[in-house]
């Protein structure tokens, strides 16, 4: 069989395809890889808005607001990506929901806070803003004491439905529904939740299902999915 003689150009050629190739399949991870998520609350005697995923929240990658070109990594990402600018207001028409946002963290066990108030919704500030790359997350209580809170129709959203979030940059994203579904506590779809995403995502969380009066808690979430399709300039701003 003949040998064949490789100059030092080709050989440089194939590796710098290769490194193409590498450099791709990386990006490609990144955007499957979930972000470390929080604990989601499972309840309280009022009934809380949202569940707890299992391991302790950490600081999710910086937004970033992408320019496409065409042939490079950028086409991975799809749809319109606004940069990072916090969020300060949640409306949803169709169930005339309008709300302020309160920032959420985690607490001392790890889990991610609710709102103290429950006519309030909130952003869990260690992922994304609503509007960047990835999934956003506000939730909201269901009930409190038996009386409807803010989320309390958020089952009633259905696919194509939109959801505004006004930003402090004194931009409203805009949002359409996707999906929206209900989950038993104890298998909480923490990677669909929190995972990562090639498109600029909003999660709502709240309770649903039966209440079980046993343990003063509901025993699902509900999780309505959306997608940011547009953004328009406020046209009034919204104090936090």
């Amino acid at each position: 069989m003949p040998t064949r003689n490789w100059s030092w150009r080709t050989y440089a050629a194939c590796l710098a395809a290769l490194v193409g190739l590498v450099g791709v399949a990386l990006v490609v991870s990144a955007l499957a890889r979930p972000s470390s998520p929080p604990s989601v609350p499972s309840g309280s005697p009022a009934g809380e808005a949202s569940s707890r995923p299992t391991d302790r929240a950490q600081p999710a990658p910086k937004p970033i607001q992408v320019q496409r070109k065409r042939g490079g990594v950028q086409d991975l990402v799809t749809g319109p990506v606004l940069p990072a600018a916090v969020p300060v207001h949640v409306s949803i028409p169709r169930l005339q929901v309008a709300s302020r946002l309160v920032r959420l963290g985690v607490d001392t066990h790890g889990a991610m806070e609710v709102p103290k108030d429950p006519a309030t919704a909130g952003w869990y500030y260690l992922g994304p803003t609503p509007g960047a790359l990835g999934p956003a997350v506000i939730a909201g209580h269901v009930t409190w004491n038996q009386v409807p809170a803010v989320f309390f129709r958020l089952a009633e959203l259905r696919r194509g439905d939109v959801v505004e979030v006004a930003r402090s940059d004194d931009r409203v994203a805009v949002f359409t529904v996707t999906r929206v579904s209900r989950f038993a506590k104890s298998r909480f779809p923490t990677r669909a939740v929190f995972g990562g995403i090639n498109h600029a995502g909003l999660r709502l969380i709240t309770c649903g299902g039966q209440f079980d009066p046993s343990v003063h808690r509901y025993r699902d979430n509900v999780v309505a999915f959306a997608t940011l399709v547009s953004a328009h300039a406020t046209s009034h701003r919204h104090r936090p």
